[in-house]
């Protein structure tokens, strides 16, 4: 007899659990058989056995949410909310589980993946609620009736990041499905099985081809997908290198996208500001508990260099103290690197750090603690004496490395802030109201926060502009880019 999901919560189970697609409301296996092994970045061992779906599941897949939406965007609206809240529910419900999936796949903190698993059930939530205030608008000033259809676009892919795997899962299926849309979800192949399970979990009662979970490896399944002539709408969530493959493949087609790709975001430290608190808004802002894999991470700080020794010696023994281990420890506060080309990559951001000239203050080798020499482990690292134009000040790290540089005059300051051609967030520290407000219309960035880490509030729209990407999420933005607007006129009416 198959385990219950709630029953896996070792290692040796995982790796005796298959994990099967989701596919026109069945739970299957890839049509070849062929499946890969993803990796515990803790310990390199196996951690879950994952199919490997073809272009011909793709393309049942497809065809699937394809069948299911005339009926599926005819359903009366409660019908659909009522299906997207019970999926929210086995979220939170299921928590435990779905943490440790993802802990045991990107080495993530699991305190942190078990609140993802609850973050995405309240956010599902909230996109429930507010859904009803989608409305469109009549007029009649002519003697004709005027008004606004909103109607989904049809099937929906979405291509979510390794770092949150069932935060993005869980969203990813919200906003569609409650527009009337219909979903293939493709998740990254470094963290696949929470949105394998969770497709295992919801097979019962969501209708066959409203939802399709389906996983592969490499580039040729995810190609597949953005080209094919019925995806209808696009998502997709990770680096700059991908959302440009993907924008590319979607032009053939003109597909709309929704493109939330990297930053390099800076954290401003104005003088009058605190600067314990800073130095705690610092180390919190670079979201160790997943090894600052956060497209949100506020890594290059430039703080006012009035305050920057006092700042340095308040940030360095919290970053030295940050520990680092085993992901599953509840003591611990940063587990293992991703996976091991972004551990070889951070290792090596380290050294170019040094050889470009900056000081390296604390962290970058191996935590002593460790037992042995198995895992992808580094302690946190803070640079200083960054100049602008070094590679760890401009190019997106993806880790737990962050640089500090300093500044006088605040227009030098936004030249270097706004110098890179990304702009995902920002974070402002200053007691000044009118700073604030002048620095945050200043400052290129989709999402700003002022005297606080970014917090992904509730209703404010996230998103970047530049090479961060288009379009908005967490709000009602997201709902309405879900339809599209079709104007109807009934001339002399009445």
């Amino acid at each position: 007899m198959k385990p219950a999901l709630q029953s896996l919560t070792s290692a040796p189970l995982v790796r005796e659990y298959r994990p099967r697609l989701l596919i026109g409301g069945e739970l299957t296996a890839a049509s070849r058989g062929a499946g890969f092994w993803s990796i515990n970045p803790a310990n390199e061992e196996n951690a879950a056995y994952i199919p490997t779906a073809s272009d011909a599941d793709g393309e049942d897949a497809i065809t699937a949410a394809r069948q299911a939406f005339p009926g599926w965007s005819a359903r009366p609206f409660e019908e659909r909310r009522k299906i997207v809240l019970r999926i929210a529910e086995i979220l939170r419900n299921s928590s435990d589980q779905f943490g440790f999936f993802d802990t045991i796949e990107n080495g993530n903190v699991l305190s942190a993946m078990r609140l993802d698993a609850l973050w995405a059930a309240d956010r599902m939530e909230y996109l429930s609620a507010i859904a009803y205030e989608i409305k469109g608008n009549v007029t009649n000033l002519d003697g004709s009736l005027r008004y606004t259809q909103l109607n989904p676009f049809g099937v929906v892919l979405r291509l979510l990041p390794f770092n949150h795997p069932i935060a993005s899962a869980g969203v990813a299926i919200a906003a569609p499905l409650l527009t009337g849309n219909c979903v293939v979800l493709k998740p990254s192949p470094h963290t696949s099985l929470s949105a394998l399970a969770l497709g295992e979990a919801i097979a019962s009662f969501v209708p066959p081809g409203v939802v399709n979970i389906i996983s592969s490896f490499g580039d040729e399944l995810p190609s597949f997908l953005v080209g094919h002539k019925d995806i209808d709408r696009i998502s997709l969530t990770g680096s700059i290198a991908a959302g440009k493959k993907v924008m590319r493949a979607a032009a053939e087609r003109l597909t709309p996208l929704t493109l939330e790709l990297g930053g390099k975001n800076p954290l401003i430290i104005y003088p009058d500001f605190d600067i314990s608190k800073a130095a705690a808004i610092a180390l919190k802002g670079m979201n160790l508990k997943v090894q600052g894999h956060s497209c949100s991470s506020t890594s290059r700080v430039l703080v006012h260099r009035s305050r920057a020794a006092e700042f340095i010696l308040s940030l360095e023994p919290l970053i030295a103290r940050v520990k680092v281990g085993m992901p599953t420890d509840p003591d611990v506060e940063m587990g293992a690197i991703a996976f091991e080309a972004l551990y070889r990559q951070c290792l090596e951001y380290v050294e170019i750090g040094k050889s470009e000239g900056a000081r390296l203050i604390v962290g970058g080798g191996r935590p002593h603690s460790l037992p042995n020499d198995r895992g992808y482990f580094i302690r946190p690292v803070l640079f200083d004496e960054v100049h602008p134009t070094m590679r760890i000040a401009r190019e997106e790290i993806f880790g737990p490395i962050l640089s500090i540089m300093t500044w006088e005059d605040e227009d030098e300051m936004f030249e270097i802030v706004n110098g890179l051609e990304v702009g995902l967030t920002a974070v402002i520290l200053t007691n000044d109201v009118s700073c604030a407000l002048r620095s945050a219309k200043k400052v290129k960035a989709g999402y700003v926060e002022i005297n606080n880490p970014v917090s992904h509030a509730a209703g404010s729209p996230f998103g970047g502009v530049q090479m961060s990407g288009f379009g908005r999420e967490g709000s009602i933005d997201e709902l309405l880019s879900y339809i599209q607007t079709k104007s109807i006129g009934i001339v002399g009416y009445g």
